[in-house]
C-alpha cells in the first residue's frame, strides 16, 4: 500500500504540493528498516532450535516407532 502512496503522492506533486513531498520521507524511513527485520529473524530461529521442548514433542512419537518397527523385519525377510 506504501507504493500505492507514494504513486499517489508523484501525482499530486504535479500539483505543486510541497505536503506530498514531506510524505516521501516516511517511506525512505522505512526502507533502512526493512533490512533490520531479516536480520533479526535468523538468530530467533536459534533459541526455538536450542530448546529442548521441541525434542520432547518428539519423544511422544517415540514409543510408537518401535510397534511399527516390528512388522517391518517381517516383510524384509
Amino acid at each position: 500500500s506504501a507504493l500505492a502512496l507514494l504513486g499517489v503522492a508523484a501525482c499530486s506533486d504535479s500539483g505543486t504540493d510541497n505536503t506530498t513531498t514531506q510524505s516521501t520521507n516516511p517511506p525512505a524511513a522505512e526502507e533502512p528498516m526493512k533490512p533490520a527485520a531479516p536480520e533479526a529473524t535468523p538468530p530467533a530461529a536459534t533459541p526455538p532450535a536450542t530448546d529442548n521442548s521441541t525434542t520432547k514433542s518428539i519423544t511422544p512419537e517415540k514409543p510408537a516407532e518401535p510397534a511399527p518397527a516390528t512388522p517391518a523385519p517381517a516383510p524384509a525377510q
